[in-house]
């Protein structure tokens, strides 16, 4: 049988929701501070998905002032299709709490938000066989809810809280045969995170734990992807059975590093003895059917198009104002909202990184702005290659920490600036471990290098390389990974294309 690779959805899409219609398949990922939110994607089996675009697409669905900080926003989606409708449930910890919208197709439109009366995070939906609605949160609580006005019929009533673990979440409700069961991540979603597993006989309980638990956790062991937990399952076409979920694949000397943020893997499903089963999720795992490739979004974007692609997002917000495919056709024009990327409100577009080792490229026509590439985690966070007044220069913000590494005159006119992440190609940071035989070694402490460049008549001008650690979860802190884009802090400058491609 042939095998495929894991994540199926890499880079920074964490706490995956997946239901299924038919043959097809969607899925919903959280978006935190990022505009637009949630994004949907498409598939027919399992493996090879296609971005439709973001549940959460206009201001009037998404409010996420310039106070919400890295991390905030758009929590834990869940995705799911009831009485001919589809149903998006998720949490905006920044702006109100949590929301529903629906949609006849998922390619939207999705309606404006109706308010759920009930709190916490990660919000689940089930209908039980009288088409009553359950909504369950982390803690884990669940109330019947009247989905049309969000208010309460019965509830909030205590569930099963996992096995005792630390911070019980992620609560997936499922009726199956007899049994009503109940998926709940704990552990925390870092290096401790599982996921367990319960049943009743109603929603209402009581609730017996499974005595296998946990389903699946990776913690304590040396797999390469790590962190595995938050999972929903789907019943494929042919009966199997099947959980998205996430995990990350950190990289580095101890502690390892994951700068991807929090990825979406897909794990095979077996029923024993009325209960769900899983092995350990691997980078490489069976097809579960013929597969049937998707088109994926161009790794080169040449602006021709009216509406920016789906993959493009934005840091809380992207008004109308500060961007046009139109003013310049076949260029993407930005306009300054904010004078710096260390503070919210700037302009930015930008999409996510997805493979360790990868080149972004784009082609800046500055003017007089001043205008460049960022690979960035947060205000606190960023390598910057930026263009202004005749010079480039790579700025690099870590923490309370600012400076320019490199700087240089460059001509008139449009410029190719380049980002590179990978393999180190000058000495690194490194730590200093015990060797064979009582010797000393050196090793690299970081997952990878972050190269700033310019391509010029003459060749490529690398400017710097920096360590990637300071770019990662475990210095930055959060639940997000690193976002590759364009920005301008002054003024108003062009984009004519931007390509991005992993590289082997």
């Amino acid at each position: 049988m042939r095998t495929y690779g894991n994540p199926v959805i890499p880079g920074f899409h964490p706490d995956p929701s997946v239901c299924r219609l038919g043959e097809d398949y969607y899925l919903v990922c959280s978006s935190f501070e990022y505009f637009p939110g949630v994004p949907l994607f498409h598939s027919r089996d399992l493996v090879h998905w296609r971005q439709l675009g973001n549940v959460l697409d206009r201001p009037g669905q998404l409010t996420l002032p310039d106070e919400t900080p890295a991390s905030g926003g758009v929590y834990a989606p869940t995705i799911r299709h009831h009485d001919g409708l589809f149903h998006v449930v998720t949490t905006n910890v920044s702006a109100g709490g949590n929301l529903l919208v629906t949609a006849e197709h998922p390619e939207g439109p999705w309606s404006d938000p109706v308010w759920i009366d009930v709190p916490g995070i990660d919000p689940d939906l089930a209908w039980d066989e009288n088409g009553d609605c359950w909504c369950a949160v982390a803690g884990v609580t669940v109330a019947r809810i009247d989905t049309r006005t969000g208010k309460v019929l019965e509830g909030p009533l205590p569930m099963w809280s996992g096995t005792g673990l630390r911070d019980p979440e992620a609560p997936h409700l499922y009726r199956v045969g007899e049994w009503w069961y109940l998926l709940v991540a704990e552990g925390g979603t870092a290096l401790g995170h599982g996921v367990s597993v319960a049943r009743a006989r109603s929603p209402r309980g009581p609730w017996e734990p499974a005595p296998g638990n946990p389903l699946v956790s990776h913690r304590g062991t040396r797999e390469p992807v790590q962190c595995t937990g938050h999972a929903d399952l789907v019943q494929a076409a042919d009966g199997s059975w099947w959980a998205v979920l996430l995990g990350t694949r950190p990289r580095g000397w101890f502690p390892e590093f994951h700068v991807l943020g929090r990825e979406t893997f897909l794990a095979p499903v077996e029923w024993a003895d009325g209960w769900p089963r899983m092995g350990r999720v691997r980078e490489r795992e069976q097809s579960p059917a013929v597969w049937r490739p998707l088109e994926q979004p161009s790794v080169r974007d040449d602006f021709t198009a009216t509406a920016l692609a789906p993959h493009w997002i934005s840091p809380r917000s992207r008004p109308d104002a500060c961007w046009s495919l139109a003013e310049r056709p076949g260029w993407l024009t930005l306009t300054a909202t904010g004078d710096s990327l260390d503070r919210a409100g700037h302009t930015f577009v930008g999409r996510r990184q997805q493979h360790p080792d990868c080149r972004a490229a784009a082609l800046l026509d500055p003017g007089t702005a001043r205008a460049g590439l960022s690979v960035r985690i947060d205000e606190a966070h960023h390598y910057d290659l930026e263009v202004s007044g005749g010079a480039v220069r790579v700025v690099a913000r870590i923490g309370p920490l600012r400076q320019t590494i490199s700087e240089q005159p460059v001509p008139p006119g449009p410029v190719t600036l380049v980002v590179e992440t990978g393999t180190t190609r000058v000495p690194p940071p490194t730590a200093t471990v015990p060797g064979r035989n009582g010797t000393t070694g050196v090793r690299p402490a970081g997952p990878d290098a972050v190269t700033l460049s310019i391509e010029t008549s003459g060749g490529v001008v690398r400017l710097a390389e920096l360590d990637g650690r300071y770019l990662s979860t475990q210095v930055a802190g959060g639940f997000t990974g690193r976002v590759i884009g364009m920005y301008v802090t002054e003024g108003r400058a062009a984009f004519d294309w931007f390509e991005y491609a992993p590289i082997s």
